[in-house]
C-alpha cells in the first residue's frame, strides 16, 4: 500500500549541538523507530515535511523514502520552538501494516443541540481524542460527534453511544461523557428562586391563623403584673 503523503529524506549523520547548522541549512532532523527497524536518524526539507505534517497529522500514513527503502509511518511526536513554534525535531513510528495499531484520534463535534442554540443550557465537553485500536488502513482521521441530538437539558453523549463499526475497538470508558448540556447558571438561579418562594408559601398554609402563639419564657414585666 503507498501512503496518501510522501516524503523524501537522507540519512543523517549530524547530531547533538550539530544539527543546529543542519536547521539553518534548511533542514529538520527526524528518527524513524518501531516495526522493522532499529532508530534511524534521518534529514529533511524543512517546507515538504511541514506540508506532510500540516495534512497528515498523527493519524494519517506517510511514506518516508530514503534511497529506494520506503517507511510507512505515522507522526509520534513533533518538538516546536516556543515562540515562532518552527518544527525541531520529529519521531516517526515505522508501521507493520498486517497488525493492528493503537491511536489517540481526535473528537470532532459537528451540529449544535437546540437547548443550547436557544441559550436555554450550556454544552460541556469531555476529551478531546480517544484511544482506538485498528488496523493501519482504518485508521480514523477524526472521530464526529453530532450535538443535534442533546434535545433537553441533561442529554448527553458518551463512548458507548458510538458506532465506528467492528473493525474498530475503543479503549476508553463506555461510561465516558463526550458531550452533556448543562442548566445555565441564570436558568438555575432563577429555578431556585421559584422553589424557595414555593417552600415559603407551603410553610404559611402549614400555619393555623386561629391559634395562639406559644410563650417560650415570661420576661420581668410579667412577673411583675402577677
Amino acid at each position: 500500500m503507498v501512503a496518501e503523503y510522501q516524503i523524501n529524506a537522507e540519512p543523517r549523520t549530524v547530531t547533538g549541538k550539530k544539527v543546529k547548522q543542519l536547521r539553518h541549512n534548511g533542514y529538520v532532523p527526524i528518527i524513524v523507530y518501531g516495526y522493522g527497524t532499529e532508530p534511524v536518524p534521518l534529514q529533511t526539507p524543512y517546507r515538504a515535511l511541514e506540508i506532510a505534517l500540516q495534512k497528515a497529522g498523527g493519524t494519517n500514513l506517510i511514506d518516508i523514502k530514503v534511497n529506494g527503502d520506503t517507511y510507512t509511518v505515522l507522526a509520534r511526536e513533533v518538538q516546536r520552538e516556543v515562540i515562532r513554534g518552527n518544527i525541531l525535531h520529529v519521531d516517526f513510528l515505522s508501521i507493520d501494516m498486517t497488525k493492528p495499531i493503537t491511536a489517540d484520534i481526535p473528537v470532532h463535534f459537528v451540529g449544535e443541540s437546540p437547548v443550547v442554540a436557544a441559550r436555554r443550557g450550556i454544552l460541556l465537553t469531555g476529551p478531546n481524542s480517544l484511544s482506538l485500536e485498528m488496523m493501519p488502513t482504518k485508521i480514523l482521521n477524526r472521530i464526529e460527534v453530532d450535538l443535534s441530538s442533546l434535545l433537553e437539558i441533561g442529554d448527553g453523549i458518551y463512548v458507548r453511544d458510538l458506532d465506528l463499526g467492528d473493525e474498530v475497538t475503543i479503549h476508553n470508558d463506555p461510561d465516558e461523557m463526550l458531550a452533556r448540556v448543562s442548566q445555565t447558571s441564570a436558568a438555575r438561579a432563577e429555578l431556585l428562586g421559584e422553589e424557595g418562594e414555593e417552600d415559603v408559601e407551603a410553610l404559611d398554609e402549614e400555619i393555623d391563623e386561629s391559634a395562639e402563639p406559644e410563650v417560650i419564657s415570661k420576661g420581668k414585666q410579667d412577673e411583675d403584673e402577677e
